[in-house]
C-alpha cells in the first residue's frame, strides 16, 4: 500500500529511570530538541526522518514525517524502516579494524601493501606508504573515488594521488576501500560476513548490512532529490566499507552507545586511540576556512575539539549524521530520505547542544 505522509509519527519515550540526577537539565534540553524536529522536517520538506537519542537513564526514538508535502512511498514507514547510511558506514568499519588491531591481526602503522595488492595504484611507491592509521584519518592524499564506486568500471579503475601521502587531510572513500581489501584478505571472508560477526550480531543489529538483503525489497525506503522526485532505493552492486551500509536509527544507536561510546569489544588502549586526534581536518587542502579551525579527525570519525565526536552521511538523496558527547554520555543519530536532509542541522544542533557547532558549514561549503 502506498503511504501519504500527511501526519507525523511521534517519538516513543522508552526509558525514564534516573531522571532525578544531574542529567535532568540535559534531558530537558534534549527533549525540546526532539520536539523541534517536526517543524524542521516540515520546513525542509524531508519525507521521513528517523532518529534515536540516548543519555544516562533516557532513550528516545522516533520517526517524523513531513506534513506539508505528500510523498508516495510504497514501503511501511516505522522504526524498522531501512535507510542508506552512506558514510556512516566508515565508523563501523573503523571499529572492525581496531578489533583486529587488538588481536594482532593488523598493525595500524604497517603498510597496507603488506596485506593486499596495490595493482590499481599508478604510483606504487606512494601506495606502499599507506597504512591503516593514515586511511582511517583521511591522510592518504587520494581522491574520494577514482571512478563512481557503484559503476562497472570502478573495480579496475586506476587510482592516482591528489597529494603526497600524509601531507594533508583529504577525505577519501577510495582509501577505505583499499583497507577493506586488506581486511578481507586477512580474514578470508567478505566484508558483510566480517561485519556481522564483529558488529551486527554482538550489538543486536539484525537488519543492518553492507550488502543488499532480500528483506530490503519491502523495508528499505526510497530516496528523493531536491526537486522531490522519486530516485528509488538505490541498490549498490557490491559491499563497500565507505558508503553501502543500510540500517535504521535504533540499530545504529546500539553500535554508537556500546561500541563507540562505551568501547565494548575493544581494549582500553584501542578505544582511547580511536578517540585521539590524528590530524587537523581542514576540509580543502588549499583553502583554510573558519569552520575548519575546531574540527579534527580521529580513527574513523571527526571531532570538534575534545568535546563532540561525529560523522555525517551523504549519498545524495539520503543524508545522515551522528553526534556523541562523551562528557555527558549523550548520543544522537538520524537518517533521512531526501537531498534536503541536512538543511535542518544548524538550528537542530544548536537546540540539542546549546552551542553553534561548525558541522554544517564544514560539510556543505
Amino acid at each position: 500500500m502506498r503511504k501519504s505522509l500527511l501526519v507525523a509519527l511521534t517519538g516513543a519515550l522508552m526509558l525514564t529511570a534516573g531522571c532525578n540526577t544531574p542529567w535532568k537539565p540535559m534531558n530537558e534540553r534534549a527533549m525540546m530538541a526532539m520536539d523541534s524536529l517536526q517543524d524542521l522536517v516540515d520546513s525542509c520538506g524531508i519525507p521521513v526522518l528517523q532518529y534515536y537519542y540516548f543519555s544516562p537513564g533516557l532513550d528516545k526514538k522516533g520517526v517524523v514525517c513531513c506534513r506539508d508535502t505528500v510523498f508516495d512511498i510504497p514501503q511501511p514507514i516505522n522504526e524498522r524502516s531501512i535507510f542508506q547510511a552512506a558514510s556512516l558506514s566508515k565508523p563501523v568499519f573503523a571499529y572492525i579494524v581496531m578489533r583486529m588491531v587488538d588481536r594482532g591481526e593488523i598493525d595500524l602503522d604497517r603498510p597496507i601493501a603488506d596485506y593486499t595488492d596495490i595493482d590499481r595504484f599508478v604510483d606504487k611507491e606512494m601506495a606502499r606508504q599507506l597504512t591503516p592509521r593514515i586511511v582511517l584519518s583521511h591522510r592518504t592524499g587520494l581522491p574520494n573515488w577514482a571512478a563512481g564506486p557503484s559503476s562497472d568500471e570502478w573495480p579496475t579503475s586506476p587510482i592516482t594521488f591528489k597529494y603526497p601521502v600524509d601531507s594533508c587531510f583529504a577525505y577519501s572513500g577510495e582509501g577505505y576501500a583499499f583497507l577493506q581489501r586488506a581486511v578481507e584478505a586477512i580474514q578470508g571472508e567478505p566484508l558483510d560476513d566480517i561485519a556481522r560477526l564483529e558488529v551486527f550480531e554482538p550489538f543486536d543489529m539484525p537488519t543492518t548490512s553492507y550488502a543488499w538483503q532480500p528483506e530490503y525489497d519491502s523495508i528499505a525506503l526510497i530516496g528523493f532529490n531536491r526537486a522531490g522526485e522519486d530516485r528509488g532505493q538505490g541498490r549498490h552492486p557490491r559491499a563497500n566499507s565507505a558508503y553501502t551500509l543500510r540500517t535504521n536509527a535504533t540499530e545504529y544507536a546500539r553500535f554508537l552507545k556500546r561500541g563507540l561510546l562505551e568501547g565494548k569489544g575493544l581494549s582500553e588502549s584501542a578505544h582511547k586511540e580511536m578517540f585521539t586526534h590524528q590530524t587537523h581536518a581542514q576540509r580543502y587542502a588549499n583553502e583554510s576556512r573558519d569552520c575548519d579551525s575546531t574540527v579534527f579527525w580521529c580513527l574513523g570519525f571527526g571531532a570538534v575539539n575534545d568535546d563532540y565526536y561525529w560523522h555525517w552521511g551523504d549519498n545524495g538523496n539520503f543524508k545522515a549524521l551522528w553526534l556523541l558527547h562523551p562528557a555527558t554520555k549523550e548520543g544522537f543519530v538520524y537518517f533521512s530520505d531526501r537531498a534536503t536532509g541536512h538543511d535542518l542541522l544548524d538550528p537542530f544542533l544548536e537546540e540539542l547542544t546549546g552551542e553553534k557547532l561548525p558541522l554544517n558549514d564544514w560539510i556543505r561549503n
